[in-house]
């Protein structure tokens, strides 16, 4: 399989690993797996960052697939998907970076270019790019 289709599901758990710095280790300190979504343990600044990186992350995930699977589907170059599937999920992992330590300005270019590389995606087959 090409690197765009394993693109869908290391997007698919990028946000499980955006809230696990928040819940293990000394930031997970007090962390109640009975109780996950205690608001008391993401009043903290980091853990909060950590859980609004972990729902940015779910919602570019249904754009970033469905535009991935448009362009597998309907006639996209394999080659430029290859490539726009290693930027977008770089740029993932950079924006998860930058909501961890505290970059909001980088995180928005950062987020923005991931949503031109999922637009690039998403009309890749109309110029079988």
């Amino acid at each position: 399989m090409s690197f765009a289709i394993w693109s869908i599901l290391i997007a698919a758990i990028l946000p499980i690993l955006a809230s696990m710095p928040a819940k293990v280790g000394k930031a997970g300190k007090g962390y109640d797996n009975a109780n996950p979504r205690n608001p008391a343990f993401f009043a903290d600044a980091f853990r909060a960052r950590a859980a609004g990186a972990q729902a940015n992350s779910y919602e570019a995930f249904g754009f970033y697939s469905v535009a991935m699977l448009i362009g597998l589907t309907q006639g996209g170059d394999m080659a430029w998907l290859n490539t726009l599937a290693m930027a977008f999920i770089a740029l993932r992992v950079v924006y998860i970076a930058c909501y961890l330590g505290n970059k909001p300005s980088l995180r928005s270019l950062v987020w923005s270019v991931g949503f031109i590389v999922n637009i690039l995606v998403f009309i890749s087959p109309v110029w079988g790019m």
